[in-house]
């Protein structure tokens, strides 16, 4: 596990944005994990600049997102569907049938479920997944005591998770109490993950991800078994670690560091 730390969400985002160039440079038809949330908004807008401005092609990749809400359809205001499409799809030139989102209306989750697990196989698996992190130590939709093995399912989102949600709807009782997620195994089959964070908020997670032992209680902590596993940080985000000196040192001494 790689920390990199930033002074601000800009400089954060903007690097882990030049991962997802790197990755498409060596294959253009890539597999890209993507993840909602506000953390990753400031990637997700570099990447549109690029492919504006600079002519970053997307034309071959193929997506799948980590989650969304049960009992919300792709087009409420809060889907996770919506979500991608306002921030990122529409302004990008990935074909519409290479974009994979669970769907939270599905009559049958266990078949979709396992549909969507066979559906990254045969797209030849993720080469990039981004990640955020939520308080409690979670990635994804996997809730604290959340197998670390797990697969595609339906998960019960903790109170916790409900509470750092209800600011996106218009009333907490609006929020959704359950969500199809991928799990925790799915996410560590990717070739390379980027986990991001921002703010004092999300210290004690990203110390206890980073540092801590690996539990279930944190599933990002799952994340140290990872062989190429980035964790992008500003320095709020950064600011419970115990050994930021080492991780700052090497982040300036690694090979092709200026």
């Amino acid at each position: 596990m790689e920390v990199l730390i930033y002074d601000n969400y800009d400089a954060m985002c903007a690097a882990a944005a030049a991962a997802v160039v790197e990755t498409l440079n060596a294959k253009p038809n890539a597999v890209l994990g993507m993840a909602t949330g506000s953390t990753p908004l400031g990637v997700y807008r570099e990447l549109v600049r690029l492919h504006r401005e600079e002519g970053l092609d997307f034309s071959q990749v193929t997506t799948f997102n980590l989650d969304e809400y049960v009992g919300l359809g792709p087009n409420h205001p809060q889907s996770y569907h919506r979500f991608m499409r306002e921030h990122f799809f529409d302004h990008v030139n990935i074909p519409p049938q290479n974009v994979y989102i669970p769907h939270g209306t599905t009559s049958n989750a266990p078949a979709f479920c396992d549909w969507y697990e066979q559906r990254i196989k045969d797209c030849g698996g993720i080469d990039l997944q981004i990640l955020g992190i939520g308080t409690d130590g979670h990635i994804a939709f996997n809730e604290p005591t959340s197998s670390l093995g797990s697969r595609t399912r339906i998960k019960t989102l903790a109170k916790q998770t409900i509470d750092d949600n209800a600011r996106f709807f218009d009333n907490r009782d609006d929020v959704p109490k359950y969500a199809i997620t991928m799990g925790v195994g799915t996410i560590l089959e990717a070739r390379q993950i980027a986990l991001l964070a921002d703010g004092s908020k999300k210290a004690a997670a990203i110390a206890s991800a980073v540092e801590g032992p690996i539990t279930s209680m944190i599933t990002a902590s799952a994340l140290q078994w990872h062989a190429n596993t980035q964790v992008y940080v500003d320095t709020a985000a950064a600011g419970a670690l115990t050994m930021t000196d080492y991780y700052r040192w090497i982040q300036d001494h690694k090979p092709g560091a200026p």
